[in-house]
This record gives C-alpha cells, structure tokens and sequence, in this order.
C-alpha cells in the first residue's frame, strides 16, 4: 500500500462524541445559522449517528446529551423558536410569500405549529391587508399583471392568476391585484 500523495490526506471519519464536541458544535451552529431547537437538535443527532456508525458508542446515551445540551440552549436563550418564527414570518412576507407558505416554511424549520400562526398573526398588526401586500410583492417580483407591459397583461390573465394560485393566495386576493390597472392603483389601493 503507498503513502497518501504529499499535501494530500485521506478524508478523517468522525470523531467520538463526547459532550464537550457536541456543547462546541453546538454553539458553532447557533452563532453562524441561528435556527429553532428543532433544526439544533437535527444537527447534533445528524452527527450522533454518524459517529456511532464508525465508533462503537451508545447513541441513546449521546441523544440525551442532545436533549439536554438542547434544552439549555433554550433556556439561556440562545435559541427563541418564537422570535425566529417572528422574524422569519416577516422576511417572508415581504418576499411575497402567502401566508399558507409561511406556515408551511416555518413548519419545515421546525417551528410549532401554535408558535407558527402567532407569527402569521402579528403580520396582521404590521401591515391591514397581509395577504394583499404579500400578492403585490409577489406579483412586482414575478412581473405578473399590472407590472407586465401593456400588450401582454390580456394574453397573460390566465397564467399570471395561476402563479398567483399556486403561490398560495385565494382567488380574490389574486383578482384584486390583477384588475388594477397599473402598478400606482395597485399601490395606492394596498397603502
């Protein structure tokens, strides 16, 4: 058998893990992604199984580590599920994401589903018509309806309600943004 070539290493498996690897791991993920205890607790198990594959270590036993090392994150509050689904929420509503795909993206995050339209909720306190300043941004950003040119808006009816169905938005929401006539009546009816 030859020696790896110079400068080059064989990939390292994982290593054994102890609760002081998963406490650093740990605070590494929270500083650079944040996250919710959900996708925390995810990470550490990811590398829990991982490591007992290859070593012979009891993951029931690191599990509870987990479980632990989780639940003090939280209660120091280096994790807020709540805050996260607040601020979240926002950011993606002024993407111009419906409400409908809000709940459904902080679900995926791990977000209770409680803490999840709480969230939604509040947007309600930001803005009157949530759901109708989600359909405008999506439809400036989509280029749909009133932000299309002129020529194309009667060819392109059909399709561009079907983005915005799709998007997630009900059909009156869809035909209010679509009957404007440009994109000022669509802002000024929104404002």
């Amino acid at each position: 058998m030859t020696a790896p070539a110079r400068g080059k290493s064989r990939p390292r498996g994982p290593r054994v893990v102890t609760p002081a690897r998963l406490e650093a791991k740990a605070l590494a993920y929270v500083e650079r992604f944040g996250g919710t205890s959900a996708s925390l607790r995810r990470v550490l198990l990811n590398m829990v199984s991982r490591a007992a594959r290859v070593h012979d270590t009891d993951a029931g036993e690191a599990a509870a580590w987990v479980e632990a090392l989780v639940a003090r994150h939280v209660a120091a509050g280096l994790l807020d599920d709540a805050a996260f689904a607040a601020s979240r929420a926002r950011r993606l509503h002024r993407r111009g994401l419906s409400a409908r795909r809000i709940r459904a993206n902080l679900a995926g995050k791990g977000v209770a589903p409680e803490q999840a339209v709480a969230a939604v909720a509040r947007l309600t306190e930001e803005t009157a018509e949530p759901e109708l300043a989600a359909a405008i941004a999506h439809a400036r950003r989509r280029r749909l309806g009133p932000y299309r040119d002129a020529a194309g808006r009667e060819a392109h009816w059909r399709r561009d309600m079907g983005v915005l169905a799709r998007a997630g938005f009900d059909f009156d929401v869809a035909r209010r943004v679509m009957a404007a006539s440009s994109p000022e009546d669509l802002e000024e009816e929104e404002g």
